[in-house]
């Protein structure tokens, strides 16, 4: 599957593999939250490398020609909430959680397991999170040394801080806010490339809450579908 919608300075952009991963939203397709060695409590690293990790296991690739973009809102609040409460308390300080808030932690330990050596990446946005991914895939893909570009992006239901995020940027921009309750997260990941073909035009999205993954959530889908349907002829 390609898509044309932001990539204004090359070649489309295709995606070679797709995947989608939700914990605790309540759906159908929820699954367990994976186990992560140095990572606890949250449901943000955890999701993030399982998504990508099944696309560099779906279609493998050269790490020193694969950059990775992580994209989140407000990255990994409640770890960050979780050491803050014990500060607070008095409680004595955990190293690990400190390390585990930096959203660059996951991308390390990822681009350790399939060695990646090329470019990683963590942006916050306050668009959604395809739109900020696309840009950043298309700009990398200029570079000659780059063949794929592996984007994530991931949302965490939240507590108190994290829902007036929400609302105040609901407010300030008329859009609406997501219901995703707390300890809950989901996350979907795109590996890309340069497309040989026409780009296949996509239909104008809806608005969308700040940092939103759906998407990203339907453009996987669609390169699901696709994929299906091409075993099948």
């Amino acid at each position: 599957m390609t898509t044309s919608e932001r990539t204004p300075l090359g070649a489309p952009l295709t995606v070679l593999a797709a995947a989608t991963a939700t914990h605790g939203t309540g759906r159908d397709e929820d699954i367990p939250l994976p186990k992560l060695p140095g990572f606890v409590e949250s449901a943000f690293s955890p999701l993030v490398f399982e998504v990508a990790a099944r696309c560099l296991t779906a279609r493998p690739c050269d790490g020193s020609r694969t950059a990775v973009v992580l994209a989140a809102l407000t990255g990994d609040t409640t770890t960050a909430d979780l050491a803050s409460s014990r500060m607070v308390s008095g409680r004595v300080h955990n190293p690990l959680l400190f390390m585990q808030a930096t959203a660059n932690s996951v991308l390390g330990h990822l681009s350790r397991e399939f060695g990646i050596t090329a470019q990683t990446f963590s942006v916050s946005t306050l668009r959604d999170a395809a739109s900020e991914l696309l840009d950043m895939a298309d700009l990398l893909l200029e570079d000659p040394e780059l063949e794929h570009v592996l984007v994530v992006g991931v949302e965490l239901g939240g507590g108190e801080r994290l829902d007036a995020v929400y609302r105040d940027l609901a407010t300030d921009g008329g859009l609406p806010v997501p219901a995703l309750p707390a300890g809950a997260g989901r996350s979907a990941a795109l590996l890309l490339g340069r497309a040989d073909t026409a780009a296949v035009p996509t239909p104008a999205a809806p608005p969308v809450p700040p940092g939103s993954l759906q998407r990203l959530f339907d453009l996987a889908a669609a390169h699901r579908n696709e994929t299906e349907t091409h075993a099948h002829q």
